[in-house]
């Protein structure tokens, strides 16, 4: 793990599937508010890929941000954080974008640059069907998912 580098904070999912876009739309709460700070990375991971490895490898701590499946109620927020999130990735899917994260991560491994420091930061999903917005109770979970992810910031500062 490089001894510098950014906090990224990398949003997954895709916007057009509900729920499913719920890492991008946490990613956008958060982003003005931290503006201006250089020490933070905001970023739209999408449905993720390894076009996102330098990203990974030139970071100091990651923390992604999905819908996954956790098995709570709509809305649930979850941390996993280490390697906790590690054996998340690797266990049972739970989530469409779980298998590119533990191939970024094992790729970022392998090079001998995986942040130290990582976390996941899961929603429980209600629906992933087709909408451009989030459902209620995942609406509803966007500012405690912030939350989770100012004080993991905090706490890696």
């Amino acid at each position: 793990m490089p001894p510098e580098g950014n906090i990224l904070v990398l949003g997954l999912g895709n916007t057009l599937l509900s729920d499913d876009g719920v890492g991008v739309h946490v990613i956008e709460a958060l982003r003005a508010e931290f503006a201006g700070r250089d020490d933070i990375d905001f970023r739209d991971g999408g449905t993720l890929g390894l076009a996102l490895l330098p990203d990974v490898e030139s970071s100091r701590a990651l923390i992604l941000v999905d819908a996954a499946e956790v098995g709570a109620a709509a809305g649930d927020v979850r941390c996993f954080v280490g390697a906790d999130m590690d054996a998340r990735l690797l266990g049972k899917k739970r989530t469409a974008h779980e298998v590119a994260a533990a191939d970024l991560l094992d790729a970022a491994a392998l090079t001998g640059m995986r942040p130290e420091r990582r976390a996941l930061v899961a929603v429980q999903p209600a629906s992933t069907e087709w909408g451009l917005e989030p459902t209620d109770a995942v609406q509803s979970a966007i500012p405690r998912a912030c939350d989770t992810i100012r004080s993991l910031i905090a706490e890696w500062q």
